[in-house]
């Protein structure tokens, strides 16, 4: 099965686990995936993530969701920049989410990293996701 958008699939895939209060969820593994979820993890918005194989010799990721008193660390997380229309920045005009205390994901030259990251790099880039 092909996807058009894998990554806000795999947003998708994070709601719908919290939604129903999974504990891990399993997403097809790719190594642009695995950096959003390092960055989710260096965070606190999610436990871990491992790689497991599954079958026809493809590689899943197990995301161990992360719960605060029973309701979901992640409030929201959506997909800026979609395939259709791509969202850039330059570093000095990254937005803030939720003045300071949401995060932002971007892919920039120097890899994917957060926000904060990418403002204390000077560095722009691709906004891929905001995360509260």
């Amino acid at each position: 099965m092909s996807l058009m958008d894998p990554i806000g699939d795999m947003f998708t895939r994070i709601r719908n686990g919290q939604m129903r209060s999974l504990n891990n969820i399993k997403v097809p593994a790719s190594k642009f995936r695995l950096k959003i979820l390092e960055v989710l993890k260096s965070e606190g918005y999610i436990n871990n993530f491992l790689i497991e194989n599954s079958k026809n010799n493809k590689k899943d990721l197990k995301v161990n969701l992360k719960y605060f008193e029973g309701s979901p660390v992640i409030k929201e997380i959506k997909r800026v920049s979609k395939p259709g229309r791509r969202v850039y920045s330059r570093a000095s005009s990254i937005p803030k989410i939720q003045n300071g205390l949401g995060l932002a994901i971007l892919s920039t030259s120097k890899g994917i990293m957060s926000d904060t990251e990418a403002r204390k790099k000077n560095i722009g880039g691709e906004i891929i996701c905001r995360v509260f």
